[in-house]
């Protein structure tokens, strides 16, 4: 049935009306003053408006549609503004002039075409605008992926030229010393302090180990795997620390199953174990407060979640994010590869690791599948 209907009036009401409208949409819309500018969000929405009103007096103009929608995105990119709002804004202008139009006296069959033009135009300017601004942040974000990739290419070429002189140069008068040390203690067992010269060489060679891993990560695809009882693991691990512990004065605990087994490189991810535990007394040695660190042992859906948690310094959401990136730390003195390291070791044997911090305690979680017979 054909309907005949003054669509024109109603056009024309509308162009009328134009700043009496914009006016109470801008009244409701979202804006982040710090962000936004509220000008340019009036002045697109009257051009969304004039769009609107042409399609019903003249005709539909999907290009000047999509024109507008590119401009917008482009600028909400720019701005680094969620598009979230600005679907909202949109929604509620369509929303109103809806509303408007309803109260024209015109029957709900008389106002059909109407409202289909206008749903139309609105649902098209979401979707040009919200798939150019994914298309925008997409690219943006595989541009500096790009950029992190190479700097952190170029640095561990320079690393690993760098390693292979440190290595040689410290690596052997080391092993010589560490002999000499065992000679001694084998000839004068009741000498006192060898045992913590001996603890402080082995974490020497532990941090001469580290640089390894970073620049010649193939190190990694050349350990071996065995079944490990974790419990036996991050014992042996205390056992090493016990004189950092004492030293710090630190309350630790721990509460890991003793039946539990994963499998694995031992080497490997004792060096995880004993990163993050460093990491822990280091951090709790900064605060006054009583000095805790606390490992327990959690079983889900067949894995074994591992948290090592102090009650260090809070970590910031922002460095929270790149906390496992190579070269980036908090630590004066540190070279930001020990958490990049464990990250590497812990992927390469099927687990995962992640970090959350807040104004009690910050947990490191490692996760293994469980070993089954």
């Amino acid at each position: 049935m054909e309907i005949n209907v003054d669509i024109g009036n109603i056009g024309r009401y509308l162009k009328e009306n134009q700043d009496r409208f914009l006016d109470f949409w801008e009244e409701q819309i979202i804006v982040h003053y710090e962000k936004d500018n509220k000008e340019l969000i009036r002045r697109n929405g009257s051009l969304m408006y004039q769009i609107m009103t042409k399609s019903i007096l003249e005709e539909f103009s999907e290009y000047e549609v999509k024109l507008l929608a590119h401009k917008v995105a482009q600028e909400r990119a720019d701005a680094n503004v969620n598009i979230g709002e600005f679907v909202y804004n949109v929604n509620l202008g369509r929303s109103l002039i809806i509303k408007y139009i309803n109260l024209s006296g015109l029957s709900a069959e008389e106002l059909q075409p109407i409202i289909e033009i206008i749903n139309k135009q609105f649902d098209l300017f979401c979707y040009y605008a919200v798939t150019k601004y994914t298309e925008i942040i997409n690219e943006r974000l595989r541009e500096r992926n790009l950029f992190i990739s190479q700097t952190h290419k170029d640095r561990l070429s320079i690393l690993g030229q760098m390693s292979s002189s440190f290595v040689h140069e410290f690596r052997n008068p080391l092993t010589s010393i560490m002999g000499f040390i065992k000679l001694l203690n084998h000839d004068y067992p009741n000498l006192p302090y060898l045992d913590v010269i001996s603890k402080e060489l082995e974490q020497l060679k532990f941090r001469i180990t580290q640089f390894l891993h970073t620049s010649k990560m193939n190190t990694l695809a050349e350990s071996t795997n065995e079944d490990i009882t974790i419990h036996f693991l991050i014992e042996e691990v205390l056992d090493f620390l016990y004189p950092s512990i004492v030293d710090g004065n630190i309350q630790v605990t721990s509460n890991i199953d003793e039946n539990i087994k994963i499998y694995g490189d031992r080497i490997e991810l004792k060096q995880v174990i004993l990163n993050l535990l460093i990491n822990a007394i280091d951090a709790v040695c900064e605060e006054e407060n009583p000095r805790k660190i606390t490992i327990h042992s959690m079983i889900e859906e067949n894995k074994i979640h591992i948290c090592i948690s102090n009650n260090g310094p809070t970590i910031h959401p922002e460095t929270l994010k790149i906390i496992f990136e190579p070269f980036f730390t908090t630590k004066k003195l540190g070279t930001g590869i020990g958490l990049f390291v464990c990250k590497n070791i812990v992927e390469k044997n099927n687990g995962e690791i992640s970090c959350v911090s807040n104004d009690h305690l910050t947990t490191f979680q490692i996760s293994f599948p469980i070993k089954t017979n």
